[in-house]
């Protein structure tokens, strides 16, 4: 099995001890944070840490891995959400083909117990474990109580209309362009974050410069045009902006991209990570005739996306 690797903040060992919440927390979402802040209140009233126990890559990756890109939230993305909750540390379990033949009992012994040294978990209602998904939370319950570790189930967190938040119910949204169903679920706008790449300078020389983004693991939400919020990850999303989605027809065809045009924005920001808010969706993607088609409606987009931008701060 191999070892328990912490990522916040590094240490050379795993502390033992706390509060520990499970799941692979994909996407972060109502339902997940609902588990993350259970998790908190239980230790703050045991006077432990609050440490959340997940597991990289996710496991539909390892075992399919050749279907398209699914993440909500990559290893990053996903760390820095849960820590934002109050999260005193964030242990990642690598999955690897070997830790999945775990069986239920040993991942409670080895991992909960022997390397955790867990002093109460907290998992939501449909969470499993171990080999072929066979351990549930009554099996936590039967197997860890007689140890003295309390379990805690988080049961399913509905909307008003008695919907359950889910990470695949995000991912149909996105894929429809239906911003509004995600930010719901995710309690957030969905955002992209990553590194800012050179280009081909295409929009720079059509005097509205981008910054391009690479998709990596994120799920593809609906190729087209966006209105987004951006800035700095960590830091305030402040600047406004339009932004491509897709494969850009006109002028390329075949590479999955995210291009940002920030409004009234001139500085240099290639190399630095930058998280784009998905706000509104403008229209799909589509080829153009000619590069002067494409300036014209680029035009457009701008000046619908300072509309709806200024629609959704009102809105607030």
């Amino acid at each position: 099995m191999s070892n328990l690797v912490p990522i916040l903040p590094v240490t050379p060992t795993v502390p033992k001890g706390g509060v520990f919440a499970l799941g692979n927390f994909d996407g972060v979402h109502l339902g997940h944070q609902a588990v993350v802040k259970t998790a908190v209140d239980k230790a703050h009233g045991m006077g432990v840490p609050a440490r959340v126990l997940t597991l990289e890559p996710h496991p539909r990756s390892v075992f399919k891995p050749h279907i398209p890109p699914f993440r909500l939230t990559p290893p990053l993305a996903k760390i820095r959400l849960l820590r934002a909750f109050g999260v005193d540390e964030v242990i990642v379990q690598p999955f690897t083909p070997e830790f999945s033949q775990l069986a239920p009992p040993d991942f409670v012994e080895r991992v909960l117990l022997d390397e955790c040294g867990a002093q109460h978990v907290v998992a939501g209602f449909d969470f499993v474990f171990g080999h072929a998904r066979a351990g549930n939370i009554q099996n936590l319950r039967t197997w860890l109580g007689p140890r003295g570790v309390g379990v805690t189930e988080v049961t399913p967190f509905r909307d008003a209309e008695g919907h359950v938040m889910s990470s695949s119910r995000t991912r149909e949204a996105l894929q429809q362009g239906d911003l509004k169903t995600a930010r719901h679920i995710l309690g957030r706008p969905f955002s992209i974050a990553g590194m800012v790449e050179h280009g081909a300078r295409r929009g720079h020389d059509m005097s509205v410069p981008t910054a391009n983004i690479a998709l990596g693991e994120y799920l593809r939400p609906k190729f087209g045009v966006y209105a987004v919020h951006a800035g700095c990850v960590g830091g305030p999303l402040q600047r406004q902006g339009v932004a491509n989605i897709g494969v850009r027809p006109t002028v390329d065809g075949k590479t999955e991209l995210l291009e940002v045009h920030l409004f009234d924005f001139h500085e240099d920001i290639y190399g630095q990570e930058w998280e784009v808010e998905l706000i509104d969706f403008l229209r799909p993607e589509q080829a153009f005739a000619d590069m002067n088609a494409l300036r014209e409606q680029i035009n457009h987009d701008i000046e619908t996306a300072k509309a709806r931008l200024a629609f959704a701060a009102y809105g607030r």
